[in-house]
């Protein structure tokens, strides 16, 4: 068996000698075996474990690519496996939220449609409106929009003197693409996430920018993923850890 060192993983990758001892200490790649005088030594195990791991953390994150090779280091295949589909689900979500801001820009852009009596103007850059004017215009309850701005989808300012809230055009918005959201089916916690990048971004046009990024990002993602699922195949086709997985590769070949 052709034995590697710390030097040789750690080349492969660009990174520091000390990063793959660090590695193996938090188990994202196995033990390394010692020579009598100290000194590790790594096989072509750990070289895969690296290239795994390497290969995760663009498409799964720091965390989510720890936990995946933990569990495959102690033998948990299923449980690596289920971390891995619990981030496609992710970015699955993900792309269905961008969807559904696009669609909800677009519908900015192009006027509302609430299902209400489209008679009424749409808030010029001046206009205010009361918690009951808007929740009429969308069709809500006011204890909705209360909602909404308790889980920070909503910030409008207040009269004065009554204290009353009064909701501005950027209110307006964040409120018909709060609704459009929860149409969806998506929850008040995605919806505050999307409305702060839409108030960052500066307004639609800005967003519409940021949903484009937003997309690239999303699609360097998913390529890292496809990346990421061969170095993984390959480092699991390394460990005698699943039966069914010898199972698969039997019925496999049978086919063939």
């Amino acid at each position: 068996m052709e034995y590697l060192r710390p030097h040789d993983l750690a080349r492969e990758h660009g990174i520091s000698t000390q990063a793959v001892r660090n590695y193996e200490r938090d188990g994202f790649i196995p033990l390394a075996e010692r020579t009598p005088s100290g000194y590790r030594t790594y096989t072509e195990v750990h070289a895969a474990a690296l290239r795994a791991y390497m290969a995760l953390v663009p498409a799964h994150g720091h965390a989510v690519s720890g936990q995946i090779m933990r569990s495959l280091n102690t033998g948990e295949l299923d449980a690596a496996l289920t971390a891995v589909d619990r981030s496609h689900a992710q970015l699955l979500g993900d792309r269905r939220t961008l969807d559904a801001v696009g669609q909800a820009v677009e519908h900015l852009t192009s006027g509302p449609d609430t299902g209400q009596d489209t008679t009424d103007p749409a808030p010029a850059s001046t206009e205010t409106l009361s918690i009951g004017e808007l929740a009429h215009r969308l069709g809500v309850t006011a204890a909705t929009l209360r909602n909404w701005e308790t889980a920070g989808i909503l910030a409008p300012d207040r009269e004065p003197v009554s204290g009353h809230r009064v909701y501005g055009a950027s209110d307006v918005r964040d409120a018909e693409l709060a609704h459009l959201l929860r149409r969806g089916g998506y929850p008040l916690e995605r919806i505050s996430t999307v409305v702060q990048q839409i108030r960052t971004a500066g307004g639609t046009q800005a967003l519409s920018a940021a949903l484009d990024d937003w997309r690239r990002r999303l699609t360097v993602r998913g390529v890292s993923m496809l990346d990421a699922a061969v170095q993984l195949s390959h480092y699991v086709a390394r460990l005698d850890i699943a039966p069914a997985d010898r199972f698969i590769r039997a019925g496999a070949a049978a086919e063939h």
